[in-house]
Parts: C-alpha cells; structure tokens; sequence
C-alpha cells in the first residue's frame, strides 16, 4: 500500500473547487484520491490540523465531490492504521513545529502549509507529499528533498502555468 501526505489543494481539485485548475489536472486529483481510498494509506497529524483544514475547505456529509467523499473517508477510518495513521507534532508556536524537517526553510512557508511537510518528516516512511497547484511549492520541494521529504507534483502544466502568473520575471523551476 502506498503512503502518502495529502495537501489540502488536491482536495479542492478534486471537488472542482479551483476555478483556475485545468481539467486534466481536477482528473488527476479525482484519480489519486480514488486510488488512494482504494488501497493507500493517508498520513495525517493526530492533533487534526490537517484533517480540520479539510472540513473547512469541504462537505463531507453532503459528499457531492471526489474530495468530499475522501474528507469522509479519512473521518470514517481514522482508528483504522492501515489507511490511515496519525503522527504526533510539536507545535511551540501557532504554525510552527519542531518535526519542520528545515528550520532554515520554515519561514519561506505560508504558516498552515508547514504541518505537511511536518507530518512527512515525522512519520517513519517519510511518504511523499501530494501536491497539485500551489505553485511556491516548486521553489520549495528541492530543499525537503534533501531533508528526505518528498513533493509528488500531480498538475505539472498548471504549476508551470500558475508559477509564471506569480512571478512572471522568475523562470519556472524544474520538477523532481
């Protein structure tokens, strides 16, 4: 079974949730997030950071999209660890964590992305992150990658697209 961290954007892909989010990449999303309910195993925090900026972002009980039906998913097998399993954080300040595998690259994250690659490090098989459009993860993921926390990039056409939108005088950086 494949292990994995999920950011927040594939789920709202996977909902159609991003207006800007090319059909190929909200297929993407669709399809990990089905394969991943079917035989995967979700990494989050047990103190549910991760799974409250679903719900925030979702409808799991009206479950009308792929990302609705897999926030329901994680709720309904979290006491199960082989499909989901849970990590303890450190968190001395709001959004900070010591299991941050780079405290030299903290502060270049936004505040409540730095709990996925928290979670990443922490748990024993360093599982990938999944990522779909947030475009500053691409100047990010060399750095987590020497630490041992992958970024799988499932959009790569969007990220180059959003990526030149956000810093048109910056050329767009190279994928794992």
């Amino acid at each position: 079974m494949r292990v994995v961290v999920v950011d927040t954007n594939v789920v709202l892909i996977a909902n159609d949730a991003h207006p800007e989010a090319s059909p190929e990449c909200v297929i993407a999303c669709v399809a990990r997030l089905n394969d991943l309910m079917k035989s995967g195993v979700l990494v989050l925090d047990d103190g549910y950071r991760i799974l409250r900026e679903y719900q925030k972002k979702t409808s799991p009980r009206k479950a009308k999209g792929v990302g609705d039906h897999f926030v329901d998913w994680a709720l309904r097998h979290q006491g199960q660890a082989n499909r989901v399993q849970l990590v303890t954080l450190t968190e001395y300040e709001k959004h900070r964590y010591a299991e941050f595998p780079d405290p030299a690259l903290e502060h270049l994250f936004d505040p409540p992305d730095r709990m996925f690659p928290a979670v990443s490090h922490k748990h024993p098989a360093h599982p990938p992150i999944l990522q779909a459009a947030d475009c500053k993860w691409l100047d990010w993921w060399p750095a987590l990658d020497v630490c041992g926390v992958k970024v799988e990039f499932l959009c790569e056409a969007d990220v180059c697209r959003f990526y030149k939108k956000k810093f048109p005088t910056k050329p767009v950086p190279l994928f794992p």
